[in-house]
């Protein structure tokens, strides 16, 4: 009776669970916080409402849900770092916040600022900011209270479509500004202890014990992943080879490596309970396994400092483990529900979170696929069932999520994740060993163990059809996927199964369009401080530099480019044009060829960029592609539109001075692409072009520095629209006052891409130029930072979408 009463309970509580989810969802796909006033009203209606029973429980917690949302995102956005603040010097006192993250040229490290002040004045900022330490930083721990000289910025990041959100990652992470140390003035550590943050400490102990151990080498970047969640010691190609086999989830301390921890515990006491009679009478043997178990979580969660993923295994653990100990008896999918609503009441931003729907979204899959009927014989063909459920029942959030799937991951997890059941505690216990002993053996041991396995994945992971890219898919597309990979899942009785297939098929079929015939479309990326554009015809791709990179490997063309490419399912580029040899401009052309093919390359300082290809790494090797010299004169013709090079002749430029100038004309429309030519530069183009130099659009050479875009050079382009290609609060001052005068002067409106985003030029046959909608407006959220633009722009008023010039 009692069981049957705790599942009625449980049962009970699932909608409201349901509708309190609903209500923290809502809220985050604002892109706006509403009023405070608004909230109050809500939650004085939902009150009133339940007190008088007019409204229901479930959709009394949807309004509860929602105001909850609001408050926890107050935290954040209701005292933003202010946008005047941004680049001054400031003094903050406060704690470091979490294990620094050290690489040979910099330390980054959280923050939580308890006080800020502006020579000597107090301002009115506190809260947690991400911060970097460049040059002869100490050796940091965490907790220690510190004042720095810094210059801090509010979060904001490249947007494109296809890339990764770094504003929605700061705000998970709670983060209100980004910025850097500045030790002219010599910084002051106020006091060593650890203050409130023992566990960061106690963990940032831990991991430097272990790379005592095993100072190089996978078991290096592995060990203290594993152990204490820090994944900071993985390099990109290791992530990689993870991704492309569908195995990242065995390395982020998650639901599979507490579920494991906490089974082991489980079964163990419950079978020692079982064999001292005395103890069984005190407590029943399920039960003081279920509290072992849920120990063993708690503490293996804090030993990977409380992150997201493991807050969330922990209370789903929680929900089931509880209820064991009350000896009560739980639907699965009730506990499902009541565990999502649990978890998001604790954080209700881990909606934001991929893996918060990856994991429940598992486990769904299996109730759904194995859950209410008979599974197949044995266990390793119930076990490939399983395998087969979630690989299938997750495809479309995969490709929805990363615009890509692993192909392979279904055959690798049926072995891996077995075998990494069995390596976990060998893990765990040879760490232990370690740190209580100095014996090493045992981790030397896990290391050469887990470094035969990694060259196993890598093996694979290079495999050409390791990985598939299916991003830039309609929304109906991945509704139909959905609808098809829960109809295969569906029991074998039911008739009609085999369509299931036919609804995958869009996921293949339906491409992302291409520039209707006679027509241009083009992609001016957000890439910071660089250049980065795609052009497209309705057959050929031209892309026209590459963006920056930087010491520590990240690089646009990889992060940027690349994605943006696959999201519109291209795999292969007509051409690829970098300016000159630039960072700001070929710093991404490693991490671009790594994953995309270009038939033909041509370069103003074809001689560096072949350097800088030889010296990377790339599989297959980039030896093989070549390199040539873009010269005045060349001309071609795609699908009804013109492409011709007006610089550099075939004299000896270097530098700025060799960009290739890209002149692109459709009808009566042109674009006009300088790169970084200076001024003596635009003096020979106007003595050289004169009228045909007449450009509708114009990209500002060298992103609006003084020494380009000059008073004359404008008025022979005579441009319609000026677009800037910079990053927000650059240390240049880009674009230059000057320009920003002459600009003006001239009479052309203009965007930039730090406050605009990705932009989007849409030319048609009838000669008519459209500007798209701003990346930055087209997806605005809660968390989205809206810079001022560098000009202010009364022509463009007029509705983005509509404006045509």
């Amino acid at each position: 009776m009692r069981s049957r009463a705790a599942s009625r309970s449980a049962s009970g509580l699932a909608p409201i669970s349901l509708g309190f989810a609903l209500g923290v969802g809502g809220y985050f796909l604002a892109a706006e916080p509403p009023p405070d006033l608004a909230i109050v009203v809500l939650l004085l209606l939902a009150t009133v409402g339940r007190l008088l029973r007019r409204i229901s429980w479930p959709l009394a917690a949807l309004v509860l849900g929602f105001c909850w949302s609001h408050l926890w995102a107050c935290a954040l956005l209701c005292n933003p770092f202010p946008d005047a603040r941004a680049q001054q010097d400031l003094t903050i006192v406060g704690r470091i916040a979490s294990l620094p993250d050290v690489t040979a040229d910099r330390t980054r490290f959280l923050f939580d600022v308890e006080q800020t002040l502006d020579a000597g004045a107090a301002i009115p900022f506190q809260g947690r900011v991400r911060l970097s330490w460049y040059k002869d930083a100490p050796q940091l721990q965490a907790g220690e209270r510190w004042r720095f000289r810094a210059r801090l910025k509010p979060p904001h990041g490249f947007l494109n479509p296809g890339g990764f959100d770094y504003e929605r990652w700061l705000f998970r992470q709670q983060v209100k500004a980004t910025g850097y140390v500045r030790t002219q003035d010599k910084p002051q550590q106020l006091e060593a202890g650890a203050g409130g943050y023992w566990l960061s400490r106690g963990r940032q102990w831990l991991r430097e014990r272990l790379h005592q151990a095993l100072p190089s080498g996978v078991g290096a970047a592995l060990v203290p992943a594993l152990v204490i969640g820090d994944r900071g010691g993985l390099t990109p190609a290791q992530w990689s080879v993870f991704s492309r086999t569908g195995t990242s989830h065995l390395i982020a301390i998650s639901g599979l490596h507490v579920g494991l921890v906490s089974a082991a515990l489980f079964f163990l006491v419950r079978r020692l309970w079982s064999w001292v009679p005395s103890l069984t009478l005190w407590v029943a043997a399920p039960g003081a396994a279920a509290l072992a178990a849920l120990v063993a979580a708690f503490g293996y969660a804090a030993l990977a400092g409380f992150s997201v993923s493991t807050q969330r295994a922990l209370v789903m653990l929680a929900v089931v483990l509880v209820a064991i100990m009350a000896g009560r008896t739980l639907r699965a999918s009730s506990a499902l529900v009541v565990a999502l609503g649990a978890v998001l009441l604790i954080d209700p931003a881990a909606v934001l979170d991929y893996g918060f729907w990856l994991s429940f979204g598992a486990v769904g899959v299996l109730l759904y696929a194995l859950g209410w009927r008979l599974g197949p014989p044995g266990w390793i063909a119930r076990w490939g069932a399983a395998q087969w459920a979630v690989a299938l029942g997750l495809l479309p959030l995969l490709v929805a999520f990363f615009g890509s799937a692993s192909v392979i991951a279904p055959l690798v997890n049926l072995i891996a994740v077995p075998l990494f059941g069995l390596l976990l505690p060998v893990i765990l216990v040879a760490s232990l060993v370690f740190l209580l002993t100095s014996w090493a053996l045992p981790l030397i041991g896990v290391d050469w163990l887990l470094s035969q396995g990694y060259g196993l994945l890598a093996s694979a992971a290079y495999l050409p059809w390791a990985s598939m890219t299916l991003g830039g898919r309609p929304d109906w597309v991945w509704l139909i996927a959905g609808l098809g990979a829960l109809l295969l899942l569906a029991p074998r009785g039911l008739p009609g199964r085999w369509l299931g297939l036919i609804l995958l098929l869009p996921l293949w079929l339906v491409q992302p369009p291409a520039p209707p015939p006679g027509t241009l479309q083009v992609r001016l990326l957000d890439v910071g401080q660089g250049l980065a554009a795609v052009i497209r015809t309705h057959q050929h791709t031209l892309v026209y530099d590459t963006g920056p990179g930087f010491r520590s490997g990240f690089n646009t063309g990889e992060a940027v480019v690349a994605p943006y490419l696959q999201h519109l399912g291209l795999n292969e580029i007509d051409l690829l044009m970098i300016s000159h040899a630039d960072q700001d401009h070929a710093g991404g052309l490693q991490g671009l060829l790594a994953s995309v093919t270009a038939r033909r390359i041509l370069s103003g300082e074809p001689e560096q960029i072949k350097a800088a290809m030889m010296s990377g790494r790339q599989n297959p090797p980039i030896e093989s592609l070549s390199v040539e010299p873009c010269r005045r004169g060349q001309r071609w013709h795609w699908d009804g539109v013109d492409f011709a090079v007006l610089h550099p002749e075939d004299g000896p430029e270097v530098g700025n001075n060799s960009s290739c100038v890209l002149r692109v004309s459709l009808g009566d429309q042109v674009l006009l692409w300088p790169g970084d030519a200076e001024a003596s530069v635009e003096k020979q183009l106007q003595q050289r072009d004169g009228a045909a130099l007449r450009a509708a659009v114009l990209v500002a050479g060298h992103h609006g520095s003084a020494s380009s875009t000059t008073q004359d050079f404008l008025q022979r382009v005579s441009p319609e629209l000026v677009l800037f290609s910079m990053g927000w609060k650059n240390r240049f001052g880009f674009p230059a006052e000057s320009v920003r005068a002459r600009v003006v002067a001239a009479g052309a409106a203009s965007l930039d891409t730090a406050s605009a985003g990705a932009i989007l030029l849409m030319l048609d046959a009838e000669g008519g130029l459209r500007l798209g909608p701003l990346y930055r407006q087209q997806a605005d959220r809660l968390w989205r930072h809206h810079p001022a633009p560098a000009i202010p722009n009364d022509a463009l008023k007029a509705p983005f979408g509509d404006h045509r010039w």
